[in-house]
């Protein structure tokens, strides 16, 4: 049924979670997955100092990176308890997370999005949105949103 499964990733329990799901959806239809980190340096536009502004983006990749490595485990042992490899890409972005999410599923054709939701509440969910609300909202395929 699908054959390109985006699975972006942030290195938090609910993106760890949607790789569980993600796999296994992979698994029993064959299909390709796109493992999205995004960095997003807009929360730091305001630091003073350049130095420090490439020290915190060296360090957001260096996150994304163990995020990686987290996924290839959990692949790793997919393929150990299932006997099925599952066709994996890794693909790092800079930009707003639900902008970079969008485009990425246009670029690719991607046919299913498993996602990981932060569960903001309260005012900062009004104020900011979620990404996996905005990914809902404004995506061209379904989305599956794992708490």
């Amino acid at each position: 049924m699908y054959k390109k499964i985006l699975l972006p990733i942030d290195g938090s329990e609910p993106a760890l979670k949607a790789s569980k799901h993600a796999m296994w959806i992979a698994g029993q239809s064959n299909a390709e997955i796109i493992t999205l980190h995004v960095i997003d340096m807009s929360t730091f536009s305001g630091l003073p100092i350049k130095e420090t502004k490439k020290r915190v983006k060296k360090m957001l990749i260096k996150e994304g990176k163990k995020s990686f490595d987290e996924v290839v485990d959990l692949s790793i042992r997919c393929k150990q308890k299932y006997n099925k490899e599952i066709k994996m890409t890794f693909v790092t972005k800079e930009g707003h997370p639900a902008d970079e999410i969008l485009k990425t599923i246009e670029e690719e054709g991607v046919d299913l999005v498993v996602m990981g939701t932060a569960g903001k509440t309260g005012i900062n969910r009004f104020l900011l949105g979620s990404v996996a609300q905005n990914v809902v909202r404004s995506g061209s395929c379904p989305v599956l949103v794992v708490r």
